[in-house]
């Protein structure tokens, strides 16, 4: 395949990621985007494979298909509620593959460069070990968080952002050596120091950040993954992966922006880490009254009675896989001319978009599913309010504690509906570690056991 045809087949790739990017931003067409996405890649892969500059084409295939046949088998048995762990760990492979890049892009660069491309080239292979180091650790920590290997409470370290900050001083220091000496010594030495501190770095990042927080390090892991996979594209001179890259990065990027927005919170204590706070100290489990209970049968009868119904799901769903059910529920109480819809909260679920996408699988009818913003003015002419699974997004506290954890988060406003059922397993908190006042409020009736077979009684009874 001729360098020009490797182009053009570059530019189309990347007009399909952007395709990708667009369709992925709503429902009716993600899964046009998915297409778009995979259409890229697959012609990028064959490009860059068959491109005049590859050599070692059997090693590649061989690689190939030992990670497609790894990733098939992973895809196959991967649950929804384990997806966010998936795409952190997968981060980390980024990560780690941008190191590698780095190393050996150092070790077997082209000598007799001239001077400006030299140190040109010294500053790509660095920033990008520097950026992969971070992402893979960074990533491994947010994995072990979600999967529960992991304590999720924040990393609480004294003077854990003057550490960060000189992480990223004596870093910048080594880089100015780096490019500049002509020892090749001293070039390795500041190079493994770097990488190290980095590592270390990435660490800290994300375990000095709480686990209620996970939805918005994942989007910005995302985030990182991009620049580490751009920097690689400078390294390998390979202008697909730099477009790529800072296409997901920027995407990332504005997602974490978003999701920060969403829960009130200041992007560059993101980036910056250690945002978090350690919400299991200060009493905040202990209950703040007398709740009260209701069966799957009176939750049926209270529906019936309804004119407008509102659902809120949260991970508790995802992980009784209620989703079915729910939408079964749905379509019965709708048929009997009762005004459903969901409201989502953008940070329900521990990765962006988690529950439309278990909602989309189930085949809730996309126009009724909202967004926090869309829902929150309507809950006060709402009847009846069913929170599933979900907690720290609808907890009140949020609003009116200004010494809670969560303080300033909006949330779904569900207490001003005349009643609300929330499902639950016990009365034991959320994600956040933080009590919910919702569930002793006197228009809140608890219904107890498992998600799916609470959801199941509920539909029996209808």
């Amino acid at each position: 395949m001729s360098g020009g045809l490797v182009t053009a087949a570059y530019i189309v790739a990347a007009i399909l990621f952007i395709c990708s990017l667009a369709g992925l931003s709503k429902h009716e067409t993600s899964k046009q985007g998915n297409i778009f996405g995979m259409s890229g890649m697959a012609i990028a892969l064959l490009a860059t494979i068959f491109g005049p500059n590859t050599g070692n084409v059997a090693w590649i295939l061989v690689a190939m298909v030992i990670g497609g046949a790894i990733g098939l088998r992973l895809a196959k048995k991967v649950e929804m509620t384990e997806m966010p762990e998936l795409v952190a760990i997968l981060h980390s492979f980024v990560g780690l593959a941008a190191v590698l890049v780095g190393f050996n892009s150092y070790i077997d660069h082209a000598p007799g460069l001239a001077p400006v491309m030299e140190n040109i080239h010294l500053t790509e292979v660095f920033l990008g070990i520097f950026i992969g180091a971070v992402t893979f650790t960074g990533s491994l920590v947010a994995f072990g968080k979600l999967r529960g290997k992991i304590s999720s409470s924040a990393l609480m370290l004294p003077h854990r952002h003057k550490m960060n900050l000189a992480a990223l001083v004596v870093s910048f220091l080594l880089m100015l050596w780096f490019v500049q000496t002509d020892s090749t010594g001293a070039q390795v030495f500041a190079l493994l120091l770097m990488t190290i501190i980095a590592l270390v770095f990435g660490w800290h990042l994300v375990a000095s950040i709480g686990g209620a927080d996970m939805p918005v390090v994942v989007s910005m892991l995302n985030s990182y993954s991009g620049w580490a996979a751009a920097a690689a594209g400078f390294m390998l001179s390979n202008d697909l992966l730099i477009v790529t890259g800072a296409l997901v990065g920027s995407s990332g990027a504005i997602l974490s922006y978003i999701m920060c927005k969403a829960m009130n919170r200041s992007f560059i204590s993101v980036i910056a880490g250690g945002f978090g706070t350690d919400v299991s100290v200060g009493g905040e489990s202990d209950e703040v009254g007398e709740h009260r209970e209701i069966t799957a049968e009176e939750t049926a009868e209270m529906l019936k009675a309804s004119s407008s119904v509102v659902i809120t799901p949260g991970y508790g769903m995802a992980v009784a896989q209620a989703q079915y059910p729910v939408a079964e529920i749905t379509e019965k109480l709708r048929a009997r001319g009762i005004k459903v819809r969901f409201g989502i909260h953008p940070v329900a679920g521990r990765l962006p978009g988690h529950m439309n996408v278990l909602l989309a699988e189930a085949k809730v009818p996309y126009d009724v599913v909202l967004e926090m913003d869309e829902i929150n003015d309507d809950f006060s002419d709402t009847d009846t309010v069913l929170v599933i699974g979900a907690n720290d997004t609808v907890n009140p506290a949020a609003l009116e504690d200004p010494r809670s954890p969560i303080a300033g988060m909006p949330v779904l406003e569900v207490w001003k509906a005349q009643n609300v059922i929330v499902f639950k397993r016990s009365m034991s908190t959320g994600y956040a570690g933080v009590q919910n006042p919702l569930f002793f409020k006197g228009n809140t009736q608890m219904l107890f056991g498992d998600a799916k077979a609470s959801v199941e009684g509920i539909l029996r009874a209808l």
